[in-house]
């Protein structure tokens, strides 16, 4: 059960860091609530730090209240999109992102 909660910290860290990666090279965060925090904390690192805040608390929240099948989903997400964020990196450095 423990093992959950720490694969969603671990893939929440995951996405911070691609998402910033991303982000460095002038890519558009593409989540509308992810892209509000960002321009209404002022920086890029400030917004995704409030909306991993948010993720952690609702990952918790699932793990107490022992909501581990939607734990699990959650995980499941998580784990595609930072997959979704490293395609993106890797098809920018390869330049075969559209003009």
């Amino acid at each position: 059960m423990l093992n959950l909660l720490a694969q969603f910290v671990y893939l929440q860290l995951l996405d911070l860091l691609t998402t910033l990666a991303f982000l460095s090279l002038g890519l558009r965060e593409i989540n509308p609530l992810v892209w509000v925090l960002i321009r209404t904390a002022g920086t890029p690192a400030a917004g995704l730090l409030a909306a991993k805040g948010l993720a952690a608390a609702l990952g918790f929240f699932c793990w107490r209240r022992r909501r581990l099948r939607l734990l699990s989903r959650a995980n499941v997400f998580y784990a595609v999109l930072v997959v979704w964020n490293l395609v993106a990196l890797l098809v920018h450095a390869a330049g075969l992102h559209p003009a």
